[in-house]
């Protein structure tokens, strides 16, 4: 199968925010995008989960998102949550910032689940022997537009102040921690109004495609909620205001004939040192020798369920941007493995959790890669 590769004709979701902050004025931040411009306080919105196709094919139950569409974003490799915030905190792709999957290795670490910042797929907190800062080194967004004088906030759900991710990928804001969707939509508002850059993240629409499948009656109603949300944040943007609203990944839901488990399938396990990314993109580290073979078997086995390709490869496909710095290569996998379709790579055994979601995310398909850039503005 030909490898699938960026669309260069497509924006990427790094360039949202410091297009958001060109828009402000703020000095050294690139308009990668065309924004409105002379604006006096702004918001990028996250709303996890909420790929284009997805929109589009509800459209009707979120009136209010649909008639903000604007063009479409690339999210990049992988779709997956902790590398979409990261492109937004960082303005660079994944091989530049370096959460290249939902789990991937670090030195003297091993495989680490980015978003519980703990050994993968058990351990302790591991925010002292890999600190989130030096994981993730690169100034971000926030740090770079708070030292040029704007004020910049967080907003997200209170359990996230001070974890992992936050401190790798989103410090340099105030951080506000909120509960509830009322209480997100009138911290946002707030921080717009007051003429600040404010970050704002929601996640209960990407937990619902999980657990029941993305466009089930109980995402569409949460999709509802989303529209609602939104609609209050606009119905209060003052003058001269930004809001833009984005989304990491979108996704699609299993085949349960396409799929493969990892943990019950021996010939997948041999020469492999570790098993890092997620469902739909495996990262497979592999013994010293044993790269032919791993690819080799995986290929076999999988056939046109996906992609497999050793790290250069992959590399030189794009699929982690144009650069990619030496400390990251070496958290890719040996063997990349990107689903295609509606299949996966599930571990049962070891990933029970994720292994029973509906709904996934991580790879290549529109679905996944291509999601929506919302703009509001008065």
């Amino acid at each position: 199968m030909d490898l699938p590769r960026p669309d260069p004709a497509l924006p990427h979701l790094a360039d949202v925010a410091p297009s958001v902050l060109a828009a402000m004025g703020v000095p050294g931040f690139p308009a990668r995008l065309a924004l409105p411009g002379d604006v006096r306080g702004a918001c990028v919105l996250m709303i996890d989960g909420l790929g284009a196709e997805l929109l589009d094919a509800h459209a009707a139950d979120a009136p209010v998102l649909a008639g903000l569409r604007g063009p479409v974003l690339q999210v990049g490799f992988p779709a997956t949550t902790a590398a979409g915030l990261a492109a937004v905190g960082t303005g660079c792709r994944s091989g530049e910032h370096g959460m290249v999957g939902m789990t991937f290795r670090l030195p003297a670490v091993g495989v680490v689940n980015a978003l519980r910042w703990r050994p993968h797929p058990w351990g302790e907190d591991l925010r002292e022997r890999a600190t989130p800062e030096q994981v993730q080194p690169q100034a971000t967004v926030f740090e770079r537009a708070a030292s040029a004088g704007m004020a910049v906030s967080v907003v997200s759900g209170a359990q996230f102040d001070g974890s992992g991710l936050t401190r790798a990928v989103l410090r340099g804001g105030r951080y506000v921690g909120v509960h509830a969707l009322g209480d997100l939509a009138a911290t946002v508002r707030d921080a717009v109004a007051e003429g600040g850059f404010c970050y704002g993240y929601h996640a209960d629409l990407d937990l619902v495609g999980h657990v029941h499948g993305p466009g089930s009656p109980a995402w569409r109603l949460q999709l509802r909620q989303v529209d609602t949300l939104v609609e209050s944040i606009v119905e209060g943007l003052p003058p001269g205001a930004l809001l833009v609203v984005v989304a990491d990944h979108g996704m699609v839901s299993l085949d349960e004939n396409a799929v493969v488990d990892l943990d019950s399938m021996t010939e997948l396990s041999e020469g492999l040192d570790g098993i890092g990314g997620e469902v739909r993109a495996r990262h497979l580290y592999v013994g010293e020798g044993a790269l032919d073979d791993v690819v080799a078997t995986w290929r076999e086995i999988l056939g046109d369920r996906a992609w497999v390709v050793a790290r250069d490869e992959a590399i030189a496909a794009g699929w982690f941007g144009d650069r990619v710095a030496d400390d990251v290569r070496w958290r890719i996998g040996d063997v990349v493995v990107a689903a295609c379709g509606r299949a996966g790579v599930l571990r049962r055994s070891a990933e029970p959790i994720e292994s029973s979601l509906v709904g996934q995310h991580g790879s290549h398909t529109d679905a996944e890669q291509r999601v929506p850039l919302l703009l509001a503005h008065r």
